[in-house]
């Protein structure tokens, strides 16, 4: 009976961590091997341990340049989108006005749209208008879609953010842009973070999309691709182990440092209020 019942309060976490185990074995899969001196370019498998593919990150300058076109290409596609996007987000959820519904079913096309057909479609846009392919034709790409995905996240972070925090802190004095900069921002901040972090995940794993609208330019999973055809090199496992090292970090600042604003929050209406009092 003991064991029935410890069973029974704990198969969900079971069931989950079989779940998290089965997403994180292609990384852990691409960790070991950035460890790995393969026996051969063509071969996979494990062959010994080494550390020179870390000390030496840039076997080719060909995929060193890729690397750093790609990381340039998503931080101009994230700041831009997560610009557009935010601002998009606050209008849909805070302001009605004629089309609202309309927009929305708008937004989710780029998401539901296949990336084969968005592809294509945005090269037949390119080459109609003019246009060199190339770096910007890139970048314009990845803006489309990631915005879509920038929209839904901060919409959901506002959808649950309590308005009353907002009306208390305006009900103690403060003003419009008081209570915007002490009490929603920083419970929003999170959510605008983590929909940065995926539009940048998103730009710079893309593809299908790049491919189709890239020229003559280069990205590291175009390198990857066309470095598989004659033996991808084990550097490239150290570049997507630092990646997600990378994104691990700031996940975990992001979600310490929305425990902190959510532990704040209640304090944050009485701040803004004597702020607001003392202007």
């Amino acid at each position: 009976m003991r064991f029935s019942r410890w069973l029974a309060d704990r198969w969900v976490m079971g069931v989950a961590l079989l779940v998290l185990g089965y997403l994180f074995l292609p990384i852990a899969v691409v960790a070991a091997l950035s460890f790995n001196r393969p026996s051969s370019r063509l071969s996979y498998d494990f062959n010994e341990f080494t550390l020179d593919n870390w000390r030496n990150p840039c076997a080719t300058s060909d995929m060193c340049d890729a690397v750093v076109r790609s990381v340039q290409i998503g931080f101009i596609s994230t700041v831009v989108a997560t610009v557009l996007g935010t601002l998009m987000a606050f209008a849909l959820a805070r302001h009605a006005f004629r089309g609202r519904s309309g927009i929305n079913v708008l937004i989710f096309l780029p998401m539901a749209t296949p990336e084969l057909v968005m592809g294509t479609s945005l090269l037949a846009l390119f080459v109609a208008g003019g246009v060199q392919l190339g770096f910007w034709t890139v970048v314009i790409a990845h803006v489309m879609f990631c915005v879509s995905f920038v929209v839904v996240t901060v919409k959901a972070r506002l959808s649950g953010m309590d308005r009353r925090l907002e009306e208390a802190a305006m009900d103690l004095y403060a003003s419009e842009w008081q209570t915007f900069r002490r009490v929603t921002l920083p419970l929003v901040l999170p959510g605008i973070v983590a929909a940065a972090l995926l539009a940048f995940s998103l730009s710079f794993d893309d593809f299908i999309i790049t491919n189709f609208n890239s020229g003559t330019t280069v990205t590291f999973p175009m390198y990857v691709w066309g470095a598989a055809q004659r033996g991808i090199p084990p550097q490239v496992n150290v570049i997507g182990t630092a990646m997600f090292a990378v994104a691990l970090l700031l996940v975990l600042a992001t979600t310490l440092r929305g425990r902190r604003a959510r532990r704040a929050a209640v304090a944050a209406p009485v701040a803004a209020g004597q702020a607001g009092g003392r202007s």
